[in-house]
This record gives structure tokens, sequence and C-alpha cells, in this order.
């Protein structure tokens, strides 16, 4: 009887050994960051930056949202990451501006209410965001954008607790350029504050609104919500009236005759509305501002009295003395024509092409390597500074859905857009970086485009 318990016992014994083995032999998924080979000293070496979330307040509306999971999937990887030290977010992480036109923004609250219900209406992507806090083994940074300008630091650390913010000195508001830690030579930001349209312009507006810095892409966001959410189609839009040039040689009114053709070709070509253009359709209550405004209130308009070309909001701007002041304002380095600058912000090469007139032939700085968001238009771009060194510019792209106004088409989102960027040391050699641009296609890393530099 013992010797056939016995048996029994060693029969199991063997039985569970089989077992063990074979669930030892199973080989868990390596994280797609860490694709090391075991010989290799695993070390957190990796910088990630993504930019342009574009997280809303209300799913209803939000600029993401198809892309939420893919998102929260790809941040948990980054959690899970033991190569990566530093996840930076550059801007536009947040979305106080696609708010359609009738919508009171922060619906008789406060900014501080308004992060709060963002985070709930993103709760997951936050409860990563905060983990990777808590575990304090990857530094989060936090680099504000044209779209979170307004946001305190305090109301960003609600959302956040302990995320490090990258904000210019003497700066609270929308600008901030990040060094990484040990890497001087790398600078990530935005890229707004070279745009007309999206960096901050204080005191543009200080008849109706003392002390606000929102600058016209404001408006113009807030007239892009609209187009979507009530949808029209170019034929049946409102027309922008004619508005002419009657001094050509007045400096001033040229650069807003150039306005008012980047006015004109966005509201007939790409936000195009149904709307009245003198109805009042624009609630603000953010960001000092309180009243209502029409469409026509920011449009450039002939003046019934000279001819000459006016508007209701930011007519002072078009100087070149006004926009060098309000660039010194962004800590811009760097002075830049006002006329290409009004045009640039519809031209996404020459907001990109600032890394180069800003960094790599600017004999002050020593900056190698440039990562913006800002344009939605990933790439690496190589260039060459006045030393004769190589440079290299990086788009980080965006994470928001591909718009449509057709709601019956359906569209594959699950391979478009969701962009971001590794920064990593060639095996040993801590000055020589990879600079690597990926795709988060369907969930897995496709690598776009990549080069490396030696620093």
């Amino acid at each position: 009887m013992i010797k056939k318990y016995y048996l029994l016992f060693l029969l199991l014994s063997i039985v569970i050994g089989l077992t063990s083995c074979d669930n030892t032999d199973e080989t868990l998924p390596i994280n797609p960051f860490d694709n090391i080979s075991q010989s290799e000293i695993i070390e957190r070496d990796k910088i990630v930056v993504i930019s342009d979330l574009h997280l809303g307040n209300d799913l209803a509306y939000s600029e993401t949202v198809s892309h939420l999971k893919r998102l929260e999937q790809f941040l948990k990887e980054v959690r899970s990451s033991e190569t990566i030290k530093e996840l930076v977010v550059a801007g536009d992480m947040f979305d106080e501006w696609y708010i359609p036109t009738r919508t009171n923004t922060y619906g008789g609250g406060t900014q501080a209410d308004f992060v709060k219900k963002t985070v709930v209406a993103n709760k997951e992507i936050f409860d990563v965001l905060n983990g990777i806090i808590k575990d304090s083994k990857i530094k989060l940074t936090y680099v504000p954008g044209n779209h979170d300008m307004g946001f305190l630091p305090e109301n960003i650390n609600l959302a956040m607790p302990g995320v490090n913010q990258a904000r210019d000195l003497g700066n609270k508001y929308a600008v901030g350029t990040y060094h990484p830690g040990g890497y001087s030579q790398i600078a990530i930001e935005h890229g707004h504050r070279y745009d007309f349209f999206c960096s901050i312009a204080p005191g543009a507006n200080e008849g109706d609104a003392p002390g606000a810095i929102l600058p016209p892409g404001y408006f113009f966001a807030r007239l892009a919500a609209n187009s979507f959410v009530n949808p029209t189609t170019p034929e049946a839009s409102t027309k922008v009236p004619l508005v002419t040039l009657n001094a050509p040689g007045d400096a001033e009114q040229y650069s807003k005759y150039i306005y008012y053709t980047l006015w004109k070709k966005v509201m007939e070509e790409v936000i195009y509305v149904k709307d009245n253009f003198s109805d009042p359709i624009i609630t603000t209550n953010v960001g000092n501002y309180t009243k209502t405004y029409s469409i026509n209130d920011i449009l450039p308009q002939n003046s019934p009295t000279d001819g000459s070309i006016q508007m209701n909001l930011y007519n002072g701007l078009f100087t070149q003395s006004n926009w060098d002041e309000r660039a010194k304002y962004n800590n811009v380095a760097v002075m830049t024509d006002i006329n290409q600058a009004i045009a640039g912000s519809l031209k996404t090469e020459y907001i990109d092409g600032q890394s180069e007139v800003q960094y790599f032939k600017n004999p002050h700085s020593d900056v190698r390597i440039v990562v913006f968001g800002h344009t939605h238009n990933p790439m690496i771009k190589a260039y060459t500074n006045l030393n004769e060194e190589q440079c290299l510019y990086v788009n980080s792209g965006t994470w928001e859905d591909q718009k449509t106004r057709d709601k019956s088409i359906k569209i594959n989102q699950d391979i478009l857009k969701m962009h971001f960027v590794v920064i990593d040391p060639v095996s040993s050699d801590k000055k020589k970086l990879q600079v690597s641009l990926y795709q988060y296609n369907a969930g897995i890393h496709l690598l776009k485009d990549y080069n490396s530099i030696e620093l």
C-alpha cells in the first residue's frame, strides 16, 4: 500500500514538474521599448517625446477620442519599460481652445474645474500618467503648448501632482524650452512661440479684455470646432466679404491684408461654417475675455470712412515693432519678419524651419537637437550649424483623431497619426545619440525614420 501511494506521489510530482517547466519556458512578451539582448546591461537611458495629445474636456467634441485606448496602451508600455528614463509631453496635452463657439468653456466654473473635468473625461490616461509619477522610475515632464496656453502651474498640478513643468523663467504661461538632464544640446519645446496666430499676445485687446494673452489662433480653433460639430459644405458655407488693399505702400495695411487673405482661405476652404458672420456666437468667459463675439469681430474689413483695413480684435498687432515686442515676451531669440510670420502660420515648413533660425543658425546657441510639436507634421530633418556640425530637427506629430465632417465615412483611425520620438545613446557612447521617429500603428512600434548624431 505504501509503495502504491509512493508511486502515485512520484507520478504527480513529475506531472507538476513538467507543468512548471512548461510555464518557465513560456517567454513573457518583451516590452517594445526594451528590445535588447540578455547580454546587454539594462539601463534607463531613453528619452521618449510625445506631443499634441489634445485631451479634451468633453468627448462629444474632443479632438482625441478614437485614439484614447491606443494612447493608454502606449503609456502603459512606457510605464513598464526598464530602459526609459524620461517621458516628455511637448505641449497641447490639454485643450482649452477646441471648443464649439456657442459652448461656455468653463460652464460657469473655473479653470481648475475645467482641468478636473478633463481628467475625469480621460481617466484611464491620467491614471497611467500619475502612476508613472508615483513609481518614481521615469521622470514625467510637461511642456506648455498653445491649446493649454492659459493653464496655470497649480492647475496642471491638479491633474498630475508632482509632474515636472518646463516653463521659461519669468513667464508663468505658455512657453517653455526643456533641456533633458545631461543634455544641454537638446531643446524640446512646443514651437508655437514663432507662430503669429498662436504665440502669446499680451495687451492685444486691452479695451475688450484687459490682461488677456490669447492670440488670434484661439478664435480660429473655436471656429474650427464649430465647423466639424455643425458641419456644412464649402458651397453652402458663409463667404468671407471682400476686402481691398487701398494703401499697398503702408506696411501695417499690407500686413493686415496678408492676415485677411489667410482668414479668407481658411474660412472658405478649411474651417468653413454656415453661421451669419454678424451674429454673436463665440462665447468666451476664458482668459480675461468675457464678451460674446461675432465672426466679423475677428475678420479684417474696410473702414466705411477711409477704406483702410481695420478689425475689432487684434487691430494693433500689425507692425514690425509690435511683433518684435511680442516675440521678446515669448522669449524668442532671433527676431523674424512679421509678414513671413503671418503667412507662415498656415505653412508648417515655416514653423518647422524656426528650428534652424532660432537654434542651428543662431551664433549664441549650442543646441544640436531640436524637438517641436505644434505643426502635427512628424519628421526628422538634418541641418548644419554655423560650425559645420550636424544638427537634427524632429517633429513629434500628434495623437488627435483624423477629423471628418461626414460621419458616415469609415476611417481606420488605428493606422493614422499617433507618432512619438525616442532619443537614446548608441551603445555605451553617451555622446552619440540615435533619434528615431515612430508611429504607434495599430499598437505596433513602426519605425518611420531615424538618424544619429554625435554631440
